[in-house]
């Protein structure tokens, strides 16, 4: 009888103890699935633009207020024929502060010299690869208002930009595009017409050297003529 109580005794024990366990157990899973459930979900903020969507209500403000922080006014232009250094002019406040602007949006990157006329004029800025126009697209539509009457010349070596006095702006006055005069004695006809806002300070021979590539009837080169990127140097 004596052992038999004992092992009663016993059993009750580690039955009470295995419970203890469990029930810890249990609490312990519990507490978890608690704290779990009361940890606040990580707020993910989207990022914001740097710039708003331009267009041309917004954007003669804008780049009126880009003006007073951006004061770069020397870029390059780096093609496979070499580099053309530019210098653009303050003068021409809005036009300088769009090509500055663009030049950090790296929009130029492989956008194309897609017009050249030798002894005339090399036209870049444009391409028919879609992800130009998806750049323009994230960047936005508008135009910049014509600032023909500074005393500049559309003389040989001068960046030149079609403006809104012209027919048809939506097409010509786009501010993505630029011209670079190379005719011999200047390009004079076009005075008043197109905006001058920079000349070309090295890689005049770069540009002829574009300039003379065979084009098809649309003065577009039959071999694709890229600009790699445009960086600010000064």
């Amino acid at each position: 009888m004596k052992y038999i109580l004992l092992l009663s005794v016993f059993l009750l024990f580690m039955n009470c103890e295995d419970k203890q366990t469990k029930k810890k157990t249990i609490q312990q899973i519990d507490t978890t699935k608690t704290v779990e459930k009361e940890l606040p979900k990580k707020v993910v903020k989207a990022k914001e633009s740097d710039f708003p969507k331009l267009n041309s209500k917004n954007a003669m403000e804008f780049f009126l207020e880009y003006d007073k922080k951006h004061k770069e006014n020397k870029v390059r232009i780096v093609t496979d024929f070499g580099n053309i250094d530019i210098l653009l002019f303050n003068e021409t406040k809005f036009h300088r502060s769009n090509f500055i602007f663009l030049t950090k949006q790296k929009y130029f990157e492989g956008t194309q010299f897609y017009r050249v006329i030798d002894n005339f004029i090399i036209q870049g800025g444009n391409s028919d690869d879609r992800k130009t126009a998806r750049k323009r697209g994230k960047i936005g539509k508008y135009l910049l208002p014509p600032d023909t009457k500074r005393g500049f010349k559309h003389d040989r070596g001068v960046i030149s930009m079609p403006s809104s006095e012209i027919d048809n702006p939506h097409k010509l006055a786009s501010p993505y595009e630029f011209f670079i005069v190379c005719q011999k004695g200047g390009a004079h006809f076009l005075d008043g017409d197109y905006t001058i806002f920079g000349r070309v300070i090295n890689g005049m021979d770069v540009v002829d050297k574009i300039a003379a590539v065979e084009t098809e009837d649309g003065d577009w080169p039959l071999r694709n003529i890229y600009i790699r990127k445009v960086e600010i140097i000064n």
